[in-house]
């Protein structure tokens, strides 16, 4: 993987990108093993109080998310994802030194608020130093990077759970904190990208087509929570399938992503193609949950080819939703407005992730077929109203 980080003819831009990448992407595997277990072993903390906080922590994400565009517009993308780095690096180490609810919730609000704002300003920089085709596949080799890096933290983070004491929770912690400060280094050394100049420009609030298709593309996140909570949950719970199965399933999944992400993003050339692509992803998404939900009805056997099929389904439906939702996200928005554009592309996923946890339990979790079938009809439904949006545009601008 160090290749990935260095290789010949990338741009610095791109390398530093990569770096801050790996080194956040580890430092959350870290944190998904280990988080949850220092929360309410070593701070004290109920788990409604965790979770209560952590949804807290979720809205404020949504603000970071969408008001960070608009302070990369004004002081410069590089600055924010600098600053906001820095913010989440620091709110985790302070992690270890809380030990009451109140002062959880406030250090989980700018770890969380930190982390989507710098989703945003990465977008940004992206936007504003790549051109066509290029920023998508930067973005999807950068996509790669966080899944690989994701699942090694995971697995390092299985000494800390080996141990299963409290120091060993706090070390971790501070570990993912020390990771994501390291991000900065790379780009301190970075040149700031133009900003956008003071003439009219369009605003993304009064832009429908493109605030519908971020809303769209919200609906479609869900796909990630039905992947990390409704999965394991369905198949422990609701098929004959061995327990074990959930933590191959993800190997599938996190293999799938950074065998063909980026070629995906290839399929996803101008808006036209970017809209049939979202589309197809639906359609793939649509075929998992069916797949899913066939596998309660087999014996161990069969239930365990159709989880495979479903998430190899699955997986397909991911890439390609993904490679779609970049190339709209970035075409569609007015360059000299980079920023506040970016920052409503990424509110849309934001939202459907903070929802996406109940969205899944309270339809295929508690009702089973047909509650995949609600989950399948609201796919189709925001994939062919993301084609129909894109086409429209096509239309509009007279392509």
């Amino acid at each position: 993987m160090t290749l990935v980080m260095t290789r010949p003819g990338r741009s610095p831009i791109e390398q530093a990108l990569t770096w801050g990448t790996a080194t956040s992407s580890l430092a959350k595997g870290l944190l998904f093993g280990v988080s949850a277990l220092f929360f309410t072993r070593v701070i004290g903390l109920s788990a409604p109080t965790v979770g209560l906080g952590l949804t807290i922590a979720g809205g404020v994400g949504l603000a970071g998310a969408f008001g960070s565009g608009y302070l990369a517009d004004r002081l410069g993308a590089r600055r924010v994802l600098l600053a906001t780095t820095v913010a989440q690096g620091a709110a985790l180490g302070a992690y270890t030194i809380a030990r009451s609810a109140w002062v959880f919730v406030l250090i989980a609000g700018v770890a969380v608020g930190s982390e989507a704002a710098q989703r945003t300003a990465r977008t940004t920089l992206l936007a504003r130093q790549f051109t066509g085709g290029d920023r998508v596949e930067v973005r999807a080799r950068l996509r790669v990077v966080t899944n690989v890096f994701i699942g090694i933290g995971s697995l390092a983070a299985a000494g800390a759970l080996t141990v299963d004491t409290a120091a060993a929770y706090a070390a971790t912690m501070a570990v993912a904190a020390v990771l994501v400060l390291s991000a900065t280094i790379p780009l301190r050394r970075l040149p700031e990208p133009p900003r956008a100049h003071e003439d009219r420009h369009r605003t993304p609030l009064r832009d429908y087509r493109y605030i519908g298709i971020a809303a769209l593309n919200g609906l479609l996140t869900i796909q990630f929570g039905l992947l990390t909570v409704g999965v394991p949950l369905w198949v422990t719970g609701h098929t004959r399938a061995p327990a074990a199965t959930v933590a191959a399933l993800l190997v599938i999944n996190t293999a799938f992503v950074a065998l063909f992400q980026v070629r995906a993003a290839r399929l996803a050339t101008d808006v036209r193609t970017a809209g049939r692509v979202v589309f197809a992803a639906a359609g793939a998404l649509t075929v998992a949950c069916l797949l899913y939900a066939a596998a309660a009805d087999g014996p161990v056997a069969v239930a365990t080819v159709l989880l495979v099929l479903g998430v190899l389904a699955h997986s397909t439906g991911e890439v390609l939703a993904e490679a779609g939702g970049w190339e709209l996200a970035f075409e569609l928005a007015d360059p000299r407005n980079a920023g506040a554009y970016q920052g409503v592309s990424q509110t849309g996923p934001a939202v459907g992730a903070m929802l996406a946890p109940a969205m899944v339990t309270s339809t295929a979790i508690e009702h089973g077929g047909p509650g995949w079938a609600v989950l399948a009809g609201t796919f189709l439904v925001a994939g062919a109203g993301t084609a129909v949006l894109a086409a429209t545009a096509v239309r509009r601008s007279g392509e």
